[in-house]
Formats: C-alpha cells, structure tokens, sequence
C-alpha cells in the first residue's frame, strides 16, 4: 500500500503545483499583477510592430496573459481600460458556460428538448421535427432550422424553419444560439443578467451585462472583464481553488469537437488543431486548421467586429483583442490568424517558453482581401485554379503550368471566396479569398 500511497501523494503534488502556476487577479478589486515583456524575451520593436497592425485595423483593447499575470495591455484612440465594448459572438461562450451551471445545478438537461422550456410551436417545423431539437443541439449549430431565411437572427417562430433533421447539419445560424437565453431564464427562474451575475461575474470579478439589441443579448464589459473569462476558462472553470464549474464532463465537452460535421466547433466555441472547419454563411468544408499560426491547442471566442478571446493551456497564454474590421464578417478568423503571425513574433530571444512560429502553407494567395488582383505561389507547378462562391459552385477556372498565377477579380462582388488550387503532384490545396 505505500507505494501506492506515495504515488498519489506525488501526483497530487504534481497536480497542486501546476494549479499554483497560474496567477488570479483579486475579486474585489481592479490590481493586476504584472510581467515585465522583457523576461519572456520580447522585443520593443516587435511590440511595436504589433500595436502598429492592431491600431491600423481599427483595435479598442488588446490584453495578453501568461500565467494569469498582464504582460501587454494596450487601448487605442479614445478607449480606455474603463470603456465598455460590445463582445458581439464572442459572448456565445459565456452562454454556453451558464448552460454547463444550469445543468450543474440540475435546472436542466442539455439533453432535455428545447419545446420542454420555451413550448410546443416555437418553431414554424411540425411537432415531430420540433421535438427532436435539444439544446445540446442549440450549443453545437445542429439545430436543423434554416439558416437562409431573411433574416437568421430572428427568433420568431416564423423565421424558425425546418431545413434538416436535428443533428444532421450544422450551420452557424443565430437565432437558435439566441433562444438559449429563454431556456436558461425559464429552467433558473431568474433573469438571464442575474444569473450570470450570481454565478460566474461575481466569483470572478467579472463586469459587464447582457444588452438586448434587436433580437440579440449582446455582452458588453471592459477589456479586463473578458481577461477574466479568459483566465477562468484556462484553469478548466476553476477560480484561485474555487471550483465554479464542477462539471467536467461538460466543461470537456464544451472545448472538444461536439458532432461530426464541423470538427473545429464544441459547444460555442471555435476550436483549432483539427482536420477540417466550416465557417458561417456556407456548407464548404475547409481542410486544415482553422487558425494555421495559432497552437493546435488554441480555443477561440470569436464575434463579428473582431472581438476575439484565445486561450492556450500548452502556453498558459490567454489574449484578447476588441474593436472593429473592415470586412464585417460575422466570425472574421482570418484577422485573429493575422495577429497570430504577430504574437508568434513577439519573442526574439531563446527562453523556455514555448512561440513556435508556424510554417507557410505550401500554396500563397496574396494580397488577401484584395479589391483587382490576386497572386497565388505555390513550391510546386499549379495545374489549374477554381474560385468557388460559399454555396460552393465555381464561378471561375484558370489554366496553368507555372507555380505563380497571377488572376484578375474584377469581374467579382465584394465578399467570400473558396480558391482551390490543384498541383501538378495531384493534390489539391483550399483556401479562403476576400474580394472587398
């Protein structure tokens, strides 16, 4: 029995240390241990670089963590650490953390059917179709409801129509996301606000509320609110040795791809490091990593505007950016990717911690977005290139027998692009264009 029992003391030993490395912030107040950039071994003129990129893509507030303490916090133009921004999609992820309390707490089941909370004929689908849609459904973008309606944010029963049997499709469709708000507040017996407010803002120190706009619940706080969410979600629900989500089945669950069809989606959350991805507004499927400069670990919340909150556990790295961007997409991932190649060049000397810089892809389109002209480079001789729409019909066919093509997009309208390139080795490389 005594080996036994020192095996487990050193594992719990082990385990205690690891819990202890991460740094919290006081509840009660708004002091915030810090880390000089220097000791992680990043150059000035790198910060620099990268404060030049946010501030010319219209960026608020940008944090980065290591170990729960601020190594950078930065705010552009009139924002401030005070000012309040709007968190859009990205505040998803704290709906799907009260989900996990709800259910924790046993006021629901995420296995329990939607109609059980807000009725029968919430929906415009019959009975037997409503009926099988559960809100581990809602959590995963599995609905079946009809994301190409008019209007996809409207909750009403009659913008919620029958596309395909729950958990069969998945599409990133808003207004299913937005009913789970009724589901918690008529499962809790409490308003949405208070809810979050007793359960998770005030554990944490966490600002901020749910602001209805239009048919949305739009989370608004400061930037260290949603540093906050960050370091919570890093240290898996656990607050400084406060448990707040004691499911870890579910909170598994949540960071973890969640159904079949797009493998870089758990319960809200964009996930990396997966075989393949599916963005909003079409049913491509995009081999490859969702973030390709981002650690295969990274779990992203992303909204439209660019308000991104990445956590990395490999790196005990959380960062934060709110603001604008210019391409008004709903889940802009391609700017989060973009200040990947920044943090990852943060570091100019040799420490322990790990920045991997992730290699170039095999094929190049640039500039991207791009309003005349596009170049695709390749290592390798390029056979032909498609562009293709979001419903995934090709709309454009080049012919080559060179490994840099130069193709003219004039001809076409502002938005998103899927360009295949077939090499002259037999494979075929996906990528994403923006005409703007």
């Amino acid at each position: 029995m005594k080996p036994i029992y020192l095996v487990i003391s050193a594992l719990f030993f082990s385990l205690n240390i690891g819990a202890q490395s991460l740094y919290f912030p006081p509840s009660t107040d708004n002091t915030w241990d810090t880390i000089a950039p220097t000791t992680l071994g990043y150059c000035q003129d790198n910060i620099d670089s990268l404060y030049h990129f946010l501030e010319a893509e219209n960026t608020k507030a940008f944090i980065l963590l290591k170990d729960g303490k601020i190594v950078l916090e930065k705010y552009f133009g009139t924002h401030t650490q005070n000012s309040l921004w709007q968190w859009a999609s990205a505040g998803k992820t704290i709906t799907a953390f009260m989900v996990g309390m709800a259910q924790q707490e046993g006021h629901l089941s995420i296995t329990d059917t939607t109609s059980t909370y807000l009725g029968p004929g919430w929906t415009n689908c019959t009975p037997a179709q409503e009926e099988k849609i559960t809100i581990r459904h809602q959590l995963t973008m599995t609905s079946g409801l009809d994301d190409g309606v008019a209007d996809p944010f409207c909750t009403l029963d009659s913008c919620l129509a029958y596309k395909a049997d729950a958990g069969t499709r998945w599409a990133y469709h808003n207004a299913p996301y937005t009913l789970l708000d009724k589901v918690i507040e008529q499962a809790t017996g409490v308003t949405l606000n208070s809810y979050t407010t007793q359960k998770l803002k005030n554990p944490i120190g966490m600002t901020g509320t749910f602001v209805p706009i239009d048919y949305n619940n739009v989370f608004m706080s400061n930037a260290r609110s949603m540093a906050r969410f960050g370091l919570l979600m890093l240290n898996h629900g656990n607050w400084n040795g406060n448990q707040i989500l004691t499911d870890t089945t579910y909170f598994n669950q949540m960071v973890n791809t969640s159904q079949t069809n797009n493998p870089s989606y758990g319960y809200l959350w964009w996930l990396n490091g997966k075989s393949s991805y599916m963005i909003p507004q079409t049913q491509f499927v995009f081999p490859g990593n969702l973030c390709a400069h981002a650690p295969s670990d990274m779990i992203v919340a992303m909204g439209k505007g660019g308000q991104f909150l990445n956590v990395v556990p490999s790196q005990n790295l959380v960062w934060l950016r709110m603001g604008d961007e210019p391409n008004n997409s709903l889940v802009p991932f391609l700017l989060n990717n973009d200040i990947w190649t920044y943090v990852n060049a943060l570091q100019c000397t040799k420490t322990g911690i790990n920045n991997t810089i992730y290699p170039n892809n095999v094929v190049q389109l640039f500039p991207n977005p791009s309003n005349h002209m596009v170049n695709i480079t390749a290592n390798q001789i390029i056979s032909k290139i498609e562009i293709l729409n979001i419903q995934g019909q090709v709309i454009q066919t080049i012919s080559a027998t060179t490994n840099n093509v130069s193709i003219s997009i004039n001809t076409l309208s502002n938005g998103l692009f899927i360009v295949k390139a077939s090499l002259a080795n037999g494979t075929t490389w996906t990528g994403k264009l923006i005409k703007a």
